[in-house]
């Protein structure tokens, strides 16, 4: 049995308490990693390209409020 098959099994025995906390933990988990992916990103200048494009929007006025 896989490492991943493991985790579905004991995942599918835990109570609706147990799996909302685990729900919890693992949003909370993916948020982290999204926001350090997005830090590397912009350290590593690949989110250039998109900031520039949104200041130049701004600056033409194209924005407009939600």
């Amino acid at each position: 049995m896989t490492k991943l098959e493991q985790i579905e099994k004991s995942v599918a025995e835990l109570s609706p308490e147990e799996l909302m906390a685990l729900a919890a933990w693992f949003e909370a988990l993916q948020a982290d990693l999204w926001d350090k992916q997005i830090e590397a990103d912009a350290k590593a200048g690949r989110l250039d390209k998109l900031l520039a494009e949104a200041r130049a929007e701004i600056a033409a006025g194209k924005l407009r409020d939600l």
